[in-house]
């Protein structure tokens, strides 16, 4: 070798290994800036186990989790300085004005839904939807057998807005109607009172919840949308800060394939909302039974180390 060539090799050597560095870089699994989810969760069991089952779901990826116990109205707010990164109870449309204003803003993304079946509007038990109340047009002209009392859940909250409007523009003839505002573990004691005694009782209510079987449950027909339209169908839609989403692709694949069915989500609310158990345990539990459904949210998921996510979470579960 003469010594140009030798020259012109150890040239050309920082060069070729610079080129194997990128690639190798490229082809690695691009890792998640956080180590940590902070997740909204206001006061209602269907998203305080949904979001433990995620939290369970991550913890064996690396990822911590922290809740803030907040409205809905507020959790929309902190997703848009940063405070929080993910909510997974978006209902809309219950919430569609905090929604829509959240994300005029440009600073959250909507993942899209995450519970299929999702429900909610004027509420009655089987014996009452069995005497032949079957559309909230049928109320007023029963209001005896009901005391002209309508039951509904905290007082600000956005259903609670729609059924007092209904009530000021006297829709279904709910004028003179008392309308009952209560935390929603209050309003569910008067159902159960009401249910246990076989007495007539309309309330506002949705599914996933334990009520929908705990009750024989049937939401009644509202063709004036008082909740809604498509007599209350609801999307229950997971929102994140845009910030956290774009610095974690890793979560967010993760967050996008996250989904449930009413039924499933109800299932784990009856363990913790009914038969009070834990929220670690039911979600745990939900989590062991259903590997064929862990397996579908994670695949394609890695750990923040760039191993595959679901022998991870396996191994967490046995």
């Amino acid at each position: 070798m003469t010594l140009r060539t030798t020259l012109l090799a150890a040239t050309l050597l920082p060069l070729s290994l610079m080129t194997v560095s990128m690639a190798a870089f490229a082809q690695s699994p691009q890792q998640d800036a956080a180590d940590s989810v902070n997740f909204v969760v206001p006061p209602w069991p269907g998203v305080t186990v949904k979001t433990e089952v995620f939290s369970q779901l991550i913890a064996p990826l690396g990822y911590d989790s922290e809740t803030q116990e907040v409205s809905s109205t507020v959790g929309y707010q902190t997703l848009q300085t940063g405070d929080s990164d993910v909510f997974l109870a978006g209902w809309i449309p219950a919430q569609q004005e905090s929604h829509d204003q959240a994300m005029a803003s440009g600073k959250i993304m909507d993942l899209g839904n995450n519970v299929t079946g999702a429900q909610m509007g004027f509420a009655v038990p089987g014996y009452v939807y069995d005497a032949g109340i079957h559309s909230a047009e049928d109320l007023d002209a029963h209001r005896d057998r009901f005391g002209g009392r309508f039951y509904s859940i905290e007082s600000g909250s956005t259903v609670s807005t729609f059924i007092h409007d209904a009530e000021d523009n006297d829709t279904y003839g709910l004028g003179d109607w008392q309308i009952l505002d209560s935390s929603t573990p209050g309003m569910l004691s008067e159902v159960k009172a009401a249910f246990n005694d076989e007495r007539w009782i309309v309330w506002y209510g949705w599914t996933p919840h334990w009520m929908a079987p705990a009750y024989d449950m049937r939401i009644l027909d509202d063709p004036q949308s008082v909740y809604g339209p498509d007599n209350g169908r609801s999307d229950v839609r997971t929102i994140v800060n845009k910030a956290f989403a774009e610095a974690n692709p890793n979560l967010l694949a993760l967050l996008e394939q996250f989904t449930l069915t009413a039924d499933e989500q109800s299932e784990f609310i009856d363990g913790y909302g009914r038969q009070e158990l834990p929220a670690e345990q039911v979600a745990r539990t939900w989590l062991q039974d259903h590997p064929e459904r862990v397996a579908t949210f994670l695949d394609g998921i890695t750990t923040r180390a760039g191993k595959p996510a679901l022998e991870a979470v396996k191994a967490s579960l046995d």
